[in-house]
């Protein structure tokens, strides 16, 4: 988590309406640098918490309460989120957040109240698309824009709010690359493009005539989410894997079986904490397949005989061969 410098609560915080405590934070959080985005996300956490409980001052919240909170949201879901019950996984995601920015609110407001975090479930295989689909998605391009959406999220690992922020000068195409002003927690960082992808997106500046002010992609989320999904049935694949984040876990993905580091790919990716960043360390199901038929198959040929007969590889103590039975 990004850490704030936050200016110090008004001396009676814990006695004011919570409603309000609320607002003086919300505010602290914005004057420190934190995006929108941000305070978005810790006003809808301790905004749930607050309407859960019913207090009307940070004195009355308890370790007891929070907990019950906790565990009211783990067996009944949120209240705002549609189909929260069927999906304790993203029931338990949410509340991992949701305690993080709670606590934050409570430790800025000099409450001695410990806040557990509730433990974030295990990531799943991460999913990133194979250079054949990758070929096949540029292939269903209709248009130019199609092509630079794929080319922009798989080579650079933006994500989609990022992506969708970017400005004609934030661009640089003699260097190849883009300043990210609008990246998670309100944090600026460069990311880089080939050629191929300067060549694209001078020609889309030039014909669209966009201004240095002008955004690059004229997409909101749900029109780029559309948008994938209908370049993914035209190009045959499964359209629920298709999504703004994949691309980016794609990225991450060849990015290392490229042989880039894990620390520069932390710094592209605009991760704050490069454990988020080692899950993509951990091979891709089609890695560990080859990996482990190097390992069984090709890495022990040398010790391996081959029968005169038949010309198969078979066992270094086989006194026949297992498929024509001629003697060794």
């Amino acid at each position: 988590m990004v850490k704030f410098d936050l200016a110090d609560p008004p001396r009676d915080i814990l006695d004011r309406d919570v409603w309000e405590a609320l607002e003086v934070f919300l505010n602290a959080l914005l004057a420190s640098g934190a995006s929108e985005k941000t305070v978005k996300a810790y006003r809808a956490a301790i905004s749930d918490f607050l309407e859960y409980s019913g207090i009307k001052c940070l004195r009355e919240v308890s370790e007891e309460l929070v907990d019950k909170w906790k565990a009211d949201r783990i067996r009944r879901g949120f209240p705002r989120k549609r189909n929260s019950r069927r999906s304790g996984r993203r029931t338990r995601i949410t509340l991992h957040y949701y305690t993080l920015f709670l606590r934050g609110f409570l430790k800025w407001a000099g409450l001695p109240v410990k806040v557990s975090v509730v433990r974030a479930p295990r990531s799943r295989e991460v999913d990133a698309l194979s250079e054949e689909e990758l070929s096949r998605l540029e292939e269903a391009a209709r248009d130019l824009l199609d092509i630079i959406i794929i080319r922009l999220l798989c080579e650079t690992g933006l994500r989609a709010g990022e992506a969708l922020s970017i400005r004609v000068r934030d661009i640089d195409l003699s260097l190849g690359e883009i300043v990210v002003r609008e990246g998670k927690y309100g944090e600026k960082r460069t990311v880089f493009f080939t050629p191929v992808l300067g060549e694209l997106l001078s020609v889309w500046i030039s014909l669209r005539k966009l201004k240095p002010g002008d955004r690059l992609i004229p997409l909101t989320y749900v029109g780029l989410w559309k948008r994938l999904k209908k370049l993914a049935e035209r190009a045959g694949l499964d359209s629920s894997r298709i999504r703004p984040h994949v691309l980016r876990h794609t990225f991450a993905t060849n990015a290392l079986r490229r042989g880039l580091n894990v620390m520069a790919l932390q710094r592209i990716l605009g991760h704050s904490d490069v454990k988020v960043t080692q899950i993509y360390t951990h091979l891709h199901r089609e890695d560990l397949r080859k990996a482990y038929l190097a390992a069984f198959l090709d890495g022990s040929r040398s010790g391996m005989k081959t029968c005169r007969s038949c010309g198969r590889t078979v066992p270094p103590d086989a006194s026949f061969c297992p498929y024509c039975g001629i003697r060794l």
